[in-house]
């Protein structure tokens, strides 16, 4: 059954979990709950895209706390805080800090859904461009020396010939070192290399 999306809830009051477990389930998304956002931060390297929907107010690490650690991280996630009556200086702060956008409790549950399909919505094409281009970064990580050395000195421009007299070897063994590079790197032709070396970086503007 396909959902409108992830959305991972950190809260350290157990009701406000369980309720926005029920309502954010029956409206069409996955959950995952959290107590805290410890939790959130030691899972998330091995969690898909999702919006985090967090409490600004918990013991240990903060909604602001948490905030400031994704921005570091660069992490893709949108988030949205959740305040409780009259934190709207917390409120402004996340905002600076990145959130997406703050809801104040109580709050309407349509208000809630809305704000977080529109925040996936925005936030999911830059979240699968920083997939696509950590692949692309492990795949040029997989090389070996010589084989980068390769690479580069097609993406260049170079025919097998000058990078062979460049490195000093054959251009038959440039021939089997230029197939693994393309192999590794999944590029069916020097002109996907080259696509794909300027989103790994490689090549600059």
């Amino acid at each position: 059954m396909t959902t409108k999306g992830t959305v991972y809830v950190i809260d350290d009051d157990e009701a406000v979990r369980d309720s926005l477990n029920f309502l954010l389930d029956s409206s069409g998304f996955s959950v995952t709950l959290f107590d805290s956002a410890q939790d959130f931060l030691d899972a998330l390297p091995g969690l898909a895209f999702g919006c985090v929907v967090s409490d600004v107010r918990m013991p240990g690490l903060d909604g602001i706390e948490l905030l400031k650690r994704m921005k570091a991280q660069n992490s893709p996630f949108p988030i949205l805080i959740m305040t409780g009556h009259g934190d709207v200086t917390l409120a402004v702060e996340a905002m600076k800090l990145g959130a997406v956008d703050f809801i104040e409790k109580p709050f309407e549950d349509d208000r809630l859904t809305t704000m977080i399909e529109s925040a996936i919505r925005q936030a999911e094409p830059a979240a699968k461009n920083e997939a696509i281009a950590q692949d692309i970064a492990a795949r040029v990580a997989a090389l070996s020396p010589r084989e980068r050395q390769v690479m580069d000195g097609l993406i260049a421009g170079l025919s097998n010939k000058l990078i062979a007299r460049e490195y000093d070897i054959s251009p038959r063994t440039i021939e089997v070192y230029r197939a693994n590079v393309m192999t590794k790197m999944q590029a069916n032709s020097l002109s996907e290399l080259v696509r794909l070396a300027m989103r790994a970086g490689l090549i600059k503007d």
